[in-house]
């Protein structure tokens, strides 16, 4: 894993929360995505070097809408870049770890992802991202 790529938060309302993000980092966001086959739309700011993800259910059943369900909104995952998602996948896979989706997905801001189950990660849903060429 070379860094981590983002940290992602699940919120209630994406409008609302970018505005407060915006006063938080004084800037504004400088992106969104909605990732259908995830029920999810998506907001990135940049903190520095990092970024942060805003994550809001598009219906009650997508991921995000049923961890805020359970959990409410706060820090849903933590995401790490990797060079070769899929030699990562099975070192992983032999150390262990539970993997949620062998085959990576699309997932946005132009990233295939994978998903290790917090089962196995000390309750923390981690996120592997490679970008798409």
């Amino acid at each position: 894993m070379n860094k981590i790529e983002h940290i992602g938060i699940a919120v209630k309302n994406l409008e609302k929360s970018n505005e407060l993000f915006t006063n938080l980092f004084g800037k504004p966001h400088y992106k969104v995505e909605t990732v259908e086959s995830e029920g999810v739309k998506t907001s990135f700011f940049e903190a520095g070097p990092n970024k942060i993800e805003l994550l809001e259910g598009t219906n009650s059943e997508s991921p995000i809408s049923k961890f805020i369900a359970k959990k409410g909104e706060g820090i849903h995952h933590i995401a790490f870049a990797v060079a070769d998602i899929l030699s990562e996948v099975n070192r992983l896979k032999k150390e262990g770890f539970i993997v949620l989706n062998e085959t990576p997905k699309k997932g946005a801001d132009n990233k295939l992802v994978v998903f290790l189950h917090p089962k196995s990660t000390n309750g923390v849903l981690i996120e592997l991202c490679q970008d798409v060429n």
